[in-house]
């Protein structure tokens, strides 16, 4: 493993979390940016943080292969052969992905993409997974990316190197992206945006 490899894969990593602290903080310019020519063929804002969201993902997903074949000497073949390692990453990766699913289950794509921020009115909810946890989606994710790493990985040296990082980034997002203030919820037009921002 080399410290230019974690750099670099940091610093990937960070376009995602990055940009969603951007949508959060500052919606009104996230759907300024929408209304640019090039942008406008993706749709309207919901629908470009849609189509991020899917690019986010395959990067993510292909720098975690890339990361496991580099470092795995041009092999995909899992590290975890004992057994231990495949049942304890394969849990942590069905734990994540019903607590993904329920997520977009309860509020829908429209509140899991920013809807509140964007200006659609989103219902708060307050079953399962919310009745657990305050941002079922990104623990979620960091579960599945827990998994993930145990499964490729575990117990090479450098298994745990990429779930820190991504934990560390969505724990930071989840501080930086904000509470949703109670305007947001119900701002219909760019002017509610503006006051409740």
């Amino acid at each position: 493993m080399s410290l230019w490899g974690v750099a670099g894969m940091a610093a990937a990593l960070s376009i995602e979390r990055a940009c969603y602290v951007w949508i959060a903080r500052a919606p009104l310019a996230f759907r300024r940016w929408c209304g640019r020519s090039l942008v406008t063929k993706f749709g309207e804002p919901q629908a470009v943080l849609r189509k991020l969201f899917y690019a986010f993902k395959v990067l993510q997903l292909a720098l975690f292969v890339g990361w496991c074949y580099v470092y795995g000497n041009g092999s995909l073949v899992p590290a975890a052969r004992d057994g231990l390692g495949l049942w304890l990453g394969g849990i942590l990766i069905a734990i994540g992905q019903i607590l993904n699913w329920s997520v977009f289950y309860r509020l829908g794509a429209v509140g899991v993409f920013f809807g509140d921020r964007l200006g659609h009115p989103v219902r708060w909810h307050r079953g399962f997974p919310f009745s657990l946890l305050s941002h079922p989606q990104y623990v979620g994710t960091v579960a599945s990316i827990w998994g993930f790493f145990l499964i490729m990985r575990f117990p090479r040296d450098d298994w745990s190197v990429i779930p820190v990082i991504e934990t560390v980034y969505y724990v930071v997002s989840t501080r930086l992206e904000g509470p949703d203030p109670p305007q947001a919820r119900t701002a219909k037009t760019d002017q509610d945006l503006a006051v409740s921002w």
